[in-house]
């Protein structure tokens, strides 16, 4: 078994909804158990900035299933939500599900790269992942609670 992190957005919808089913979703794959959640954040589009607000959350769970398959497994929750993906880049979501880590585990393929390249630069990632695991070490990146002071989080807030 592997403690795996994984980030959870949406803005379009029922976000709220959205983020609240798929942490069900994630509870109840095989071989996983959902240790923590941490609060709902509103925070500011990336990237495309012409879209609604988005809510965001981490999620901490306990799974033996390899990297790959737990990647598979959130796209399928991600198609069950409505997620449609059309090659572009940062833009609208009913939902959205990053594999930002699995303990123990670098993976860099063609579909997946572990841990994920880009956590140091988000406070919509940041936040949520340090209310979980504010002393995790990302390998090559840094501690969480101290990344989280680089990145600017104006405009970011809890909503729970």
């Amino acid at each position: 078994m592997m403690h795996a992190y994984v980030a959870l957005g949406s803005n379009l919808g029922d976000s709220r909804q959205h983020l609240l089913d798929a942490t069900e979703a994630l509870a109840t794959l095989p071989q996983t158990e959902l240790l923590a959640r941490s609060r709902l954040y509103r925070t500011p589009p990336w990237g495309g900035v012409d879209q609604p607000d988005f809510l965001n959350a981490v999620v901490l769970i306990e799974t033996a299933l390899p990297p790959h398959d737990l990647l598979d497994a959130l796209l399928n929750i991600e198609r069950a939500a409505g997620r449609q993906r059309n090659g572009e880049r940062w833009g609208p979501r009913t939902l959205d599900l990053d594999l930002l880590y699995v303990a123990g585990r670098t993976v860099n393929s063609e579909r997946l790269t572990l841990p994920h390249p880009h956590i140091a630069d988000r406070a919509f990632v940041l936040l949520p992942l340090n209310d979980v695991a504010p002393d995790l070490l990302i390998p090559g990146q840094g501690k969480v609670s101290n990344l989280l002071q680089g990145v600017d989080a104006h405009g970011c807030t809890p909503v729970e």
